[in-house]
């Protein structure tokens, strides 16, 4: 059983798609699963302007890569630190044993965001 929160993103996904020229975009897999989820940014000042994600999976792990958009936008990224899988479905009203690793799935896909804007020191190009 989803919670309400989880299917109100999955039916009405914010930030869904790609933007055409972010300062990072990332994607991480689950090897698993088969889920898949691509985030793109535009970071200007060390700050996360705006952000989108493509996923392919389960109901979960569309309705978490929503989440996690509203989790990261207006974020500084000094502070993607905080972002996990923990937090990421306690967005979402909790998940269910079988679809915890949305939450991981998305948690890494921070991570490796995090490690982008890392490495070209958070400036939009």
């Amino acid at each position: 059983m989803f919670s309400p929160q989880l299917l109100d993103h999955f039916s009405n996904p914010r930030n869904a798609g790609a933007l055409d020229a972010p300062t990072v975009r990332v994607r991480v897999e689950n090897p698993v699963c088969g889920d898949i989820l691509e985030l793109s940014a535009i970071v200007e000042e060390g700050r996360i302007r705006e952000i989108r994600f493509q996923a392919r999976g389960c109901t979960a792990a569309l309705a978490c890569g929503s989440a996690t958009t509203l989790l990261l936008e207006g974020m500084d990224a000094s502070a993607l630190s905080s972002v996990d899988a923990t937090r990421i479905e306690a967005e979402v009203g909790g998940l269910e044993t079988a679809s915890k690793h949305a939450a991981r799935l998305c948690a890494d896909g921070v991570k490796a965001l995090r490690a982008e804007i890392a490495n070209c020191d958070g400036r939009s190009g």
